[in-house]
């Protein structure tokens, strides 16, 4: 009996210690090519998630739980998820593109851009990129939440320096018509 408990602490540290690996090799590529700590949290909880699957799948094979019932299990939950999905499937399309864009974005917080569209070009400052959308701030202050998948598909340009219109300024107001005497 003592066994399986045995092996379920191998199990257990065995996924501990890759986590903690994947982690610091996470962390060291968002330190060395400057990715932003909240989108470095973000793939963290997916690989606790990936991590967190295996140790349940580890224990379940350990105690001997038979695959005939563990199939029936993960067929009709999976399906149930399935359909969900399909019917959602942008969402899992912007998790897998943020996931995507962590490793391969080369646009940072900061950058002022310019994303063409079909119908209409949308240009603004990288405020925050987030698990299933990238937040602009144009010009005028307005907030633009573009969706990654979407992000993925079009072409984008950082737009230099010297070339970015200058901000509305919020503190100065135009008169109104009735204020003209």
């Amino acid at each position: 009996m003592t066994y399986p408990i045995i092996i379920s602490a191998i199990v257990i540290l065995t996924l501990i210690i890759i986590r903690l690996v994947l982690i610091k090799i996470i962390k060291k590529y968002a330190r060395k090519f400057e990715r932003m700590e909240h989108r470095t949290g973000l793939i963290i909880r997916y690989v606790d998630f990936f991590t967190i699957f295996c140790t349940v799948l580890g224990l379940i094979m350990v105690w001997g739980v038979q695959i005939k019932d563990l199939g029936l299990v993960f067929s009709s939950v999976f399906a149930v998820i399935g359909v969900g999905f399909f019917a959602q499937w942008s969402i899992l399309s912007n998790i897998t593109s943020g996931i995507i864009m962590f490793f391969t974005f080369p646009y940072k917080i900061g950058d002022y851009i310019k994303i063409h569209d079909k119908e209409y070009d949308y240009e603004g400052y990288i405020e925050n990129i987030k698990a299933f959308q990238v937040v602009l701030r144009t010009n005028t202050n307005a907030i633009i939440t573009y969706p990654n998948a979407m992000f993925m598909q079009k072409g984008v340009s950082i737009i230099a320096f010297e070339d970015i219109p200058k901000p509305e300024d919020p503190t100065t107001e135009t008169p109104k018509e009735d204020q003209f005497y």
